[in-house]
């Protein structure tokens, strides 16, 4: 199996493995990223960022444990796990939204009061911890960021995607666009284990 297959495969099955698992929303975590994926098709979003909409949180099924760490008051960066577990196989495109949808939480939060006051309250309870809301020098520096607008759009998709009995395209429908946007180079030979990538 070669590397990009690998890396695909710990994909499908962390979400086999954990997408049943809910993190203080209404729906599962499995669910959410359908709900999220769907989002980004409807609005005609690039296949890129369909699949960071779809993949935003595979850190969190990744490294389960971060979630019950970030109960106890500790943030357990499951955006920058995500976001490495990726790379191992797909471009900056897919992988740069995952590593900043929390930065563009925080971002929203300073630049728009009303999206703070929208928040769900397990996004509310995270967010204390991840930071808060940026400080202005945050702000100008995340604006600056190569996928800043892709990060904002998919941090909407993610605010949105908390609806009971959405309808949603099955997790097997995303496999060929995932196939078709694995990066032709992967170095690293042994993909990823126990939630992190090997170097």
């Amino acid at each position: 199996m070669s590397p990009s297959n690998s890396v695909l495969e710990q994909i499908f099955d962390a979400f086999a493995r954990h997408g049943d698992a809910h993190y203080g929303e209404n729906v599962s975590q499995l669910d959410h990223a359908l709900q999220c994926a769907q989002l980004a098709k409807d609005h005609g979003c690039a296949d890129t960022l369909v699949a960071a909409a779809l993949l935003h949180d595979i850190g969190r099924m990744l490294d389960p444990q971060g979630n019950a760490i970030e109960l106890m008051g500790r943030d357990a960066r499951h955006e920058d796990t995500g976001a490495l577990a990726l790379s191992r196989a797909f471009s900056p495109a897919v992988t740069e939204p995952v590593r900043l949808h929390v930065a563009a939480k925080r971002y929203l939060c300073a630049v728009d009061a009303a999206y703070t006051a929208g928040l769900s309250a397990a996004s509310l309870l995270s967010l204390d911890v991840q930071g808060g809301a940026m400080l202005p020098e945050e702000v100008a520096a995340f604006e600056r960021e190569r996928f800043f607008e892709d990060a904002v759009q998919l941090r909407r998709f993610d605010d949105w995607g908390k609806r009971i009995g959405c309808p949603v395209a099955d997790l097997q429908s995303y496999r060929p666009l995932l196939e078709r946007l694995v990066a032709p180079r992967v170095a690293d030979r042994s993909g990823i284990v126990a939630g992190h990538a090997r170097g």
